[in-house]
């Protein structure tokens, strides 16, 4: 079986180069021209690697210190994505470590990817937490923490959050208890500890108060039906509609047109699923919406993001759609695949 290391080669032969030319070093001269300098440069060299280790060790106690909030993993807009080793490359690039070096924290602050970052922690914490290393498991916590305080700062948002957090206690307590602590990386007091935080970011959600805006201008409930029902028509989640026909009772008659929850079982299901789960009422018409509710129990919802991961397909890097990476293509979009949040997440299943 072959060594396996960075480099298996020789390093060579060690030249030195003399009055006659140049000479293959021995290692009886190694052993003889040992001089005063080589001392100094060895004393120099253990200084250097022990200031390199004591370095590390700071670091490291920096990383296992809980008090301290400063998080660790990368901030890169693209990354190499490399399935397989060789000579100059070893190992490949997971699910982990992408989910460490990509910059998912500043992504949360934008809100054309904030949709796609939450519904990626989902799937995440729906069936691939213990397969992210350790390092990845906490980076993981620390943005879902960012994720939250940014719900509770802007008070948008709360519904998606809260069924994110359910998804992740309960793939939580299936792991800990039925699996036991070894699928998790780390001491099970720790995921005890997260879970708990989960429990008290669910509460803090569920107590938060929606500030009524202080503009004295015009209001949606102001403007003509006509109006109303096109905007309506822009949601693309059936519970905002019924929210919204909560506020007031032209709303709630806008909020049960036919037409409008036809556009929306269109939107998110095909025809063949459609006509699989047909219901009638007592007229002869078509219950749009009690089939969307139906349907929704039955298919998943179509998935439309702003802003998503972008692979290249010739140069294997992954990036955010707005940011340039090193393409040697002279048109780099030819290339170019959307990726969704399923799609990132089968990238690395090798």
């Amino acid at each position: 079986m072959p060594f396996l290391g960075q480099d298996w080669r020789s390093p060579g032969q060690n030249w030195v180069k003399t009055e006659e030319g140049w000479k293959k070093r021995t290692a009886e001269d190694k052993n003889n021209n040992v001089s005063v300098e080589s001392f100094c440069n060895k004393e120099n060299l253990l200084l250097s690697l022990s200031y390199d280790v004591s370095a590390k060790k700071r670091k490291k106690d920096l990383m296992n210190n809980n008090d301290s909030k400063v998080p660790y993993f990368h901030r890169e807009k693209w990354i190499y994505v490399h399935k397989g080793s060789t000579k100059e490359r070893h190992g490949y690039c997971t699910l982990g470590e992408a989910f460490n070096r990509l910059d998912f924290s500043s992504a949360i602050k934008d809100t054309r990817r904030f949709n796609y970052v939450v519904r990626l922690l989902e799937l995440i914490a729906k069936s691939q937490l213990p397969s992210l290393s350790g390092v990845a498991q906490k980076n993981y916590m620390n943005i879902l923490e960012r994720v939250v305080q940014k719900v509770l700062d802007d008070q948008q948002n709360v519904r998606p959050i809260k069924e994110l957090l359910q998804t992740l206690y309960v793939s939580l307590c299936g792991l800990v208890q039925d699996m036991g602590k070894s699928v998790l990386v780390g001491n099970i007091n720790t995921w005890v500890h997260r879970m708990e935080n989960i429990l008290q970011w669910h509460q803090q959600l569920d107590n938060i108060q929606i500030n009524r805006p202080t503009s004295t201008g015009m209001t949606l409930t102001d403007l003509p039906s006509s109006l109303q029902l096109n905007i309506m028509q822009r949601l693309t989640d059936g519970r905002d509609l019924v929210s919204l026909g909560q506020v007031c009772p032209e709303l709630g008659n806008l909020a049960e047109d036919r037409l409008l929850w036809k556009k929306l079982c269109q939107y998110h299901f095909t025809d063949r699923q459609i006509r699989k789960r047909l219901m009638v009422s007592e007229k002869g018409h078509l219950e749009w919406k009690k089939m969307y509710f139906k349907l929704s129990r039955c298919y998943p919802h179509r998935e439309q993001y702003s802003d998503t991961l972008h692979l290249c397909t010739l140069c294997h890097i992954l990036f955010w759609k707005d940011t340039n990476h090193p393409c040697p293509a002279n048109n780099p979009e030819s290339y170019t695949t959307s990726l969704s949040p399923q799609d990132f997440i089968s990238l690395f299943n090798f």
